[in-house]
């Protein structure tokens, strides 16, 4: 050990060579260096690339306006605006100092400094989202989010970005930070169909952008993050949270007082709304049919409807009512309800509880299994065979091969007649009535009526466990209604644009019929005693000549009912989104309430109105057969 102390030299101790060790040093150095330019020149080239792809600046001051659509009801009362609003873009001195203060407190402080990229607010984002675990702020100036708004798609790549980027340096160096803030404000979205802060102030306010209050500026800049999440026609309260999340802002800039904010936000902010704009549900499904009438539409067009204002909010309160009532307690979160003419014509439509909360159009778009309201279809196909409403079946447990259908109820009636099986909702007979007319003979009535979604010739069929839309079982009921003659859900009449121009007019079809009357007859005496001693028994409604079937689907997921008198065909859904079970809801409860309720007020559109058939027999020969065999 002494000797290898007293010989540093010795292999046991080798001295690192000062040659060597420079020379690994300088071969790090000079590939760190290689790959640096190498890294520099990859960039470089990547920025070239997307910089040749760069979008067309040209016209950038031209804000051609987005068709403006207004929707009328039958009666030509205006029910809701849709599209950009606004007329010629405004310059900087046309803004109000609240409103600019206001935009950069919330959006951008360092605006006015920068020169298209924020690094500090770029750092402030990066340390937030890391704490917080998610994203919680974004690092985009005003610059950038011009950029993106008028020459870019809003996905998500880092092309987008780096173009974004490339953009907002070009934009600095072209324009003053005036002309920027100008055409931001001329072009963000601000929600309810406003692109623009003027179309904003004229939406929500009623007046225009140079008279706004502080209040007010600062209840738009708050739109900017989520323009429809904080939308105050949509969601006042939310607005108006986001509204005091602004104003702090502009105190902790030094923009106003603490005292300021305190009288501002004890000062209320009063929205005007510019049409009654309550059949949200209608409405988006009336833009969704439109281009196949006029194609996209790229002027200013007045859109006429077949829907009725105050059945429009007759069903919207009705569906409310219940719910906020008995919703909670059945763990039913969710309703639907389509009124229509029996020619088709969609009065009112609601597509859920709150549009507000969810814009999913449960309505057009769900899809869910119909259960014994489907079995309506199913007597259909048999009278159109030969079955007769007094024909005797034993109600007993049955099998199909393999598959044994149950009663709701699990108990059995003996013999009934078809029209009390189908009154009282029995699943063993309507699977008999089914398979001696023929699983393929059922689809066929339901294609003849208008059901498009998929169906399948399963015994199951019967029972309604293939999964249709509100809006198509309405409209098969609405067959019944017209004495069996096609029918086709429609809710545009006529387009026309503002200078007078028909675009489009609707010429109703030759009535062609599609079962013949007398079946339709039978059928409708059969759903009159559904309502009237069988499972729709709460829906019926004194002195009112109403048919009707309730349905229910495994383990009370879906309820329906869907009613209907000579003058109006309407279909109620309940049930939750996640399809999860409620508490035994069936259609004869919170649906046949519903639709009573909203129908109790409609009653004078049917009173002098009678269902295809004549009136339900009450004396003679037929009478004594149906009370003799319980029909």
């Amino acid at each position: 050990m002494n000797q290898n102390l007293e010989n540093p030299k010795s292999p046991q101790n080798p001295v690192p060579d000062p040659i060597v060790a420079s020379s690994r040093s300088g071969r790090t150095l000079y590939w760190g260096l290689v790959a640096a330019i190498w890294g520099i020149i990859g960039v470089a080239v990547l920025v070239f690339v997307y910089a040749l792809d760069l979008p067309d600046t040209d016209g950038l001051w031209k804000i051609g306006p987005k068709a403006e659509l207004s929707i009328y009801a039958a009666q030509d009362e205006l029910i809701a605006r849709r599209g950009r609003r606004g007329g010629q873009p405004l310059q900087y001195k046309d803004f109000p100092p609240a409103l600019v203060q206001a935009v950069t407190a919330i959006e951008d402080r360092r605006f006015f400094s920068h020169f298209g990229l924020d690094p500090r607010g770029l750092m402030r984002a990066f340390v937030a989202n890391i704490w917080a675990g998610r994203t919680v702020q974004g690092g985009s100036t005003l610059t950038q989010q011009l950029a993106k708004n008028v020459f870019l798609t809003p996905e998500r790549t880092y092309k987008r970005k780096i173009q974004e980027l490339l953009l907002a340096f070009w934009l600095e160096a072209q324009f003053t930070k005036q002309d920027l803030m100008a055409l931001y404000l001329n072009r963000v979205y601000f929600g309810a169909g406003a692109y623009g802060v003027q179309a904003a102030a004229e939406t929500y306010f009623n007046r225009p952008v140079q008279s706004l209050s502080i209040g007010e500026a600062a209840m738009l800049a708050g739109l900017l993050k989520a323009p429809s999440r904080y939308a105050p026609t949509r969601n006042p309260e939310a607005a108006r949270d986001r509204a005091l999340v602004v104003l702090g802002a502009m105190r902790d800039v030094g923009h106003i007082s603490e005292a300021e904010v305190v009288a501002l936000a004890s000062a209320p902010v009063r929205i005007v709304n510019r049409s009654s704009d309550a059949a949200h549900y209608a409405v988006d499904w009336t833009l969704d049919q439109l281009p196949d009438f006029v194609g996209r539409p790229r002027a200013d067009l007045d859109v006429v409807t077949t829907l009725d204002p105050r059945l429009q909010l007759a069903a919207e309160r009705s569906i409310k009512a219940v719910l906020n009532r008995y919703g909670e307690a059945r763990k039913a979160s969710q309703a639907a309800m389509v009124v229509m003419s029996p020619d088709g014509a969609i009065r009112a439509m609601v597509g859920g509880k709150s549009y507000a909360q969810s814009t999913f159009n449960r309505a057009t778009m769900a899809k869910r299994q119909p259960g014994s309201s489907f079995k309506p279809i199913v007597y259909l196909a048999a009278l159109e065979n030969g079955l007769t409403p007094l024909r005797l079946y034993d109600d007993a447990p049955i099998a199909v091969g393999k598959w044994q259908p149950k009663n709701y109820s699990e108990d059995y009636l003996g013999p009934i007649t078809a029209q009390t099986a189908l009154a009282k909702s029995v699943n063993t007979v309507a699977v008999q009535v089914s398979e001696e007319t023929g699983r393929a003979k059922v689809i066929d009535m339901a294609r003849r009526l208008g059901i498009r979604a998929p169906l399948r010739p399963h015994p199951s069929l019967a029972l309604g466990t293939f999964e249709v839309t509100l809006l198509e079982l309405t409209t098969a009921y609405a067959h019944f209604a017209n004495g069996g003659k096609q029918t086709l859900p429609h809710i545009i009449s006529e387009v026309i644009t503002r200078s007078g121009n028909i675009l489009y007019q609707r010429n109703a079809p030759k009535a062609v019929p599609v079962v013949a009357p007398h079946h339709i007859g039978r059928l409708n005496e059969m759903l009159r005693s559904a309502v009237n001693e069988g499972t729709g028994k709460r829906a019926r409604i004194k002195n009112l000549d109403i048919a009707g079937k309730t349905g229910t689907s495994q383990n009370w997921r879906d309820a329906w009912f869907v009613g209907y008198t000579g003058a109006l065909v309407v279909g109620v859904w309940v049930g939750n989104d996640d399809n999860s079970a409620m508490a035994r809801v069936s259609g004869g409860g919170l649906p046949a309430q519903i639709w009573r309720d909203f129908m109790v007020g409609q009653k004078s559109l049917s009173a002098e109105v009678v269902l295809p058939g004549g009136d339900a027999p009450k004396g003679g020969l037929r009478g004594l057969l149906r009370r003799f065999f319980g029909g």
